[in-house]
């Protein structure tokens, strides 16, 4: 048995509870105050997903992910995406080289555990596609050759939703591929101001130690792969799906492969919580991360919002949630 796979199969639910609590109480070291945005990104790393934040400049989507990404010793690399970035800037490039006298790979950012996506939109629709085979497939095919990605690999993209000059938007498939979008939002007075003497002279980032080990990670996967979940519960999930699929003020529903990584974000999340078995609370607490940035409005339903229909979708998913029957034993019913 491998040293990882002994970690693995060592991992118990409620080491895996005390674990994430240390990453999170790692990163509130430097990024105070967003409890819910830190613990969201957690859930969607122990769940294998990828994470999209999606929030004006200057409030810490990039720290978040650096943050995230040094509490854990993985393999990270960031990529800042630009108009003028190639696809071979992102999965790599065949290279001759002259001694073997023949072509030889080169590995590009995207092979990491932890890969951080700076700015995605303002990368042209052609760079952008080339991280699809990357997050669904979880490999990279260059001259006919597959080259496989080490688990764990996971994207955590940023992107500013304000400013469109020079900005390519995501495709409904693009964004498919991620299992979660997240906001940060504005620091309350008393952060905004704590941060002002803290970062003074130096960045807590700099400061920052890792806090699991690449194996205890995997272990915590691991574990979070055999959390239960119940028929009912599942069946609660689709009904939220089929919800939006057929919802008048939604041209565009959740797909099954959102049902699927909601149902495995719910699972990082109660094992997050100390439990190996999902609740519906557990699915209602992800609807509006893993559901909203998949759902596209019908003009009908914008109206006055114009191209700012983020808190409408949020407002929509919300009110599927509120009135979808909840089965019996949750905290919450109808």
């Amino acid at each position: 048995m491998s040293e990882t796979t002994a970690v693995a199969a060592q991992m118990g639910i409620d080491e895996v509870g005390a674990r994430a609590a240390t990453i999170v109480q790692n990163v509130e070291a430097v990024i105070a105050g967003k409890r819910d945005a830190v613990t969201s990104a957690l859930t969607v790393l122990l769940a294998e997903g990828h994470l999209l934040i999606e929030d004006v400049p200057g409030v810490g989507k990039t720290m978040l992910a650096k943050t995230l990404a040094r509490s854990v010793d993985a393999t990270v690399s960031r990529i800042q995406f630009t108009p003028d970035l190639l696809p071979s800037d992102v999965t790599g490039v065949s290279v001759f080289d002259q001694a073997s006298r023949r072509f030889e790979f080169k590995h590009g950012p995207v092979f990491a555990n932890i890969v951080i996506g700076d700015e995605i939109n303002r990368a042209s629709p052609k760079t952008q596609s080339a991280l699809l085979e990357c997050m669904e497939e979880r490999q990279v095919t260059a001259d006919g050759t597959t080259y496989r990605l080490d688990p764990p690999f996971t994207v955590i993209a940023t992107q500013n939703p304000v400013e469109m000059e020079g900005t390519y938007p995501l495709p409904e498939a693009q964004r498919d591929r991620f299992m979660a979008r997240i906001s940060m939002g504005y620091p309350s007075s008393a952060d905004e101001l704590a941060m002002l003497s803290t970062r003074e002279t130096s960045s807590p980032l700099d400061e920052l130690e890792p806090v699991v080990t690449l194996d205890e990670l995997r272990g915590m996967i691991e574990a979070v792969q055999h959390v239960f979940t119940s028929q009912p519960v599942k069946e609660y999930a689709v009904d939220l799906a089929r919800a939006t699929r057929e919802d008048r003020q939604l041209r565009l529903g959740a797909s099954p492969r959102a049902t699927l990584q909601l149902i495995r974000a719910a699972k990082a999340h109660a094992a997050m919580h100390g439990r190996d078995f999902v609740l519906p609370d557990d699915v209602d607490a992800l609807s509006v991360p893993v559901f909203a940035h998949r759902l596209v409005p019908t003009s009908r339903a914008i109206g006055a919002h114009d191209r700012d229909s983020g808190p409408l979708i949020d407002a929509i998913v919300r009110r599927i949630v509120g009135e979808t029957p909840v089965p019996v034993g949750s905290a919450r019913r109808n």
